[in-house]
């Protein structure tokens, strides 16, 4: 039996775990980051995986940071064949990188070398990509830089967001996995080296890329809110709160307004003017202090003085 050590945080690492422990590997442990609080009441909740593992009845490993800690010394001792990582969230030490005899592979959710680092779902979509995948990689000391050993796309449709990509690439990576282990248990996987010269980066989203810019034009801003819902959300300022959007469409509406504009105003959404003479149509969103709301609630209350005219900033 080929053993395992299991590394991944977030839900989208779940599907992974659970086909590596449905299909009869050895998972010596589950690794992956400390309890964290969530929301306003900072309630100390652990990460998704954690439950998964737990459910499962697999040994739970939580190291604040692996580098020279005890953890890290207790998986060393665990000796497995393979570590299987995905979207862990720290970069493994080489001493880790070095140790299994099948070594340490990582699932990655984009067609590598394009979108390397921490945010490449949310950055395909920001970019207008029309297609994604997942790469199923040797780790190396190089950001997602290792050899390729399998690699599977799908499409970005109009109507998808971080939020729905992350669930089919999950379970895209899942299926592709479940395919490629045999073939590294076996030694019959290819491996495939990268071509430096076609990497692209998707660093972590910072604060400033959550701000609409209006004089955008509208597919830019578009791609901007579906590539940050449901996190970390894109937003706005009226008449100076910040106001969260969830979710927009493109418009059919052509405009001489100014960007930030609202020049129409339906039963379900509004519309707001961008920088190139379109329009891009609300249909959820979150004024400050207030709960999420479709804006047909918006515009029945909080928003019901919303005027055209009236400008996004």
């Amino acid at each position: 039996m080929t053993s395992v050590v299991f590394m991944g945080t977030p839900a989208f690492s779940v599907p992974i775990l659970r086909m590596v422990h449905e299909e009869g590997y050895e998972v010596l442990a589950v690794v992956t980051q400390p309890d964290r609080p969530v929301g306003r009441k900072r309630v100390l909740t652990p990460p998704p995986v954690k439950d998964e593992a737990i459910r499962l009845g697999l040994h739970v490993i939580q190291p604040e940071k692996l580098r020279d800690s005890s953890e890290l010394d207790e998986i060393l001792s665990l000796n497995p064949d393979i570590i299987i990582t995905a979207a862990f969230g720290q970069i493994l030490p080489k001493k880790l990188l070095d140790a299994p005899r099948l070594g340490c592979i990582n699932v990655h959710a984009s067609l590598l070398p394009k979108y390397r680092g921490g945010a490449p779902i949310h950055q395909a979509i920001l970019d207008g990509e029309e297609k994604t995948g997942v790469t199923i990689m040797y780790m190396a000391e190089k950001l997602d830089a290792g050899d390729i050993i399998s690699q599977r796309e799908i499409a970005i449709e109009e109507t998808d967001d971080t939020g729905s990509m992350f669930d089919k690439l999950s379970i895209l990576g899942r299926d592709l996995l479940k395919d490629t282990l045999p073939l590294i248990v076996e030694g019959k996987n290819e491996r495939l080296k990268q071509d430096e010269t076609k990497a692209t980066f998707a660093h972590n989203i910072s604060r400033e890329q959550e701000r609409i810019d209006w004089s955008k034009d509208a597919r830019t801003v578009f791609n901007q809110v579906r590539g940050l819902s449901p996190w970390p959300t894109a937003y706005t300022t009226f008449q100076g709160d910040n106001v969260k959007v969830w979710a927009a469409k493109m418009a059919l509406t052509s405009t001489n307004a100014e960007p930030g504009e609202v020049i129409k105003i339906n039963k379900d959404s509004f519309e707001v003017a961008a920088g190139d003479g379109k329009s891009i149509a609300i249909l959820e969103l979150q004024p400050a202090g207030k709960k999420r709301m479709t804006a047909e609630e918006y515009l029945r209350g909080t928003g019901s003085k919303l005027a055209i005219g009236d400008k996004f900033e």
